[in-house]
This record gives C-alpha cells, sequence and structure tokens, in this order.
C-alpha cells in the first residue's frame, strides 16, 4: 500500500510547523472546558419530546396537565392509552425530523417524523402562546384519519 502525504516538502534539517493557540501554549483545548449554550430550545422541539416521551409510555399522561388546553388533553390521553407509540422491536422512538407552520400570530402548527428502528409514524400537533408568555399545545394527532371526538355531535 503507497501512502500519499499531502504536505508540501519542507527543506531539510527544519521542524514541521507548530500550532500557535494564545490559550493554551503547546496543548491542544480541552472540549470540556467548552462554554455553555446559551439558546433554549424551540418550543417545538420541547413539546415533540414531552409528547413523545408520553406517547411511548416514558412518563405519565398527567404531567402534561399544565402544558396542554382545551381538548389535547383527552385527545392526548386517549392517544397514550391506545399505545400507538409503543414500539416493542426494542428500539426506542425518537423525534427525527420535525418542522413547523406559522398559522396565526402565537400559533404553530408543529409535524414531527417519529421513527423507531426502521419503522416511521407521523405526529402533528398545535401550540398556541398564551398571555401568560407560556406556550401550550391545543391539539395532537397521530398519522393516519383523525377520529372524532365523542363530544362532536
Amino acid at each position: 500500500m503507497n501512502k500519499v502525504m499531502t504536505r508540501t516538502k519542507r527543506h531539510p534539517g527544519t521542524r514541521p510547523p507548530v500550532r500557535h493557540d494564545p490559550r493554551r501554549p503547546g496543548r491542544t483545548p480541552s472540549r470540556t472546558t467548552a462554554a455553555p449554550s446559551l439558546t433554549h430550545p424551540r418550543p417545538t422541539d420541547r413539546f415533540a419530546d414531552l409528547l413523545l416521551a408520553v406517547l411511548s409510555g416514558r412518563r405519565p399522561v398527567h404531567s402534561m396537565l399544565r402544558h396542554t388546553a382545551g381538548r389535547a388533553y383527552d385527545d392526548l390521553a386517549r392517544l397514550a392509552e391506545q399505545g400507538l407509540l409503543r414500539f416493542t422491536h426494542g428500539a426506542h422512538p425518537v423525534v427525527r425530523d420535525i418542522g413547523y407552520y406559522v398559522a396565526d400570530r402565537g400559533a404553530l402548527e408543529v409535524f414531527a417524523r417519529i421513527g423507531a428502528g426502521d419503522r416511521l409514524r407521523a405526529m402533528a400537533f398545535r401550540l398556541e402562546h398564551g398571555p401568560d408568555h407560556r406556550w401550550r399545545c391545543t391539539a395532537v394527532e397521530l398519522g393516519g384519519p383523525k377520529h372524532p371526538h365523542p363530544d362532536d355531535d
């Protein structure tokens, strides 16, 4: 096997270039001393993770009481009871992709692809920004046709 080096030719007797880092001369910077991120997760990402934890059975449904409004809690409880995101093939479901649409001022319609192994499911939910400056989930659905709500007559 011939190894090809891309370094330019050096003149005999010269040293290779050295690293000149004023923060730590002679050492590479430590990876654990990086400054913590000052950004907070977006509400779309946070709610996707919270909803997935409930729908996959890792968190109880009542943990979403303060994060939901309207019929969203009832819909979430019904979906969690059905267990549609409880994959039994050994892989835990994760959010693979997420996107959103600004439906109105202070309202986001969010979609997420949930995967476990090679299986994919779709999850959609609506977030509304309340007068107390908190986001709340007001609707949640999983892939497939929406089932009629018992209160709709």
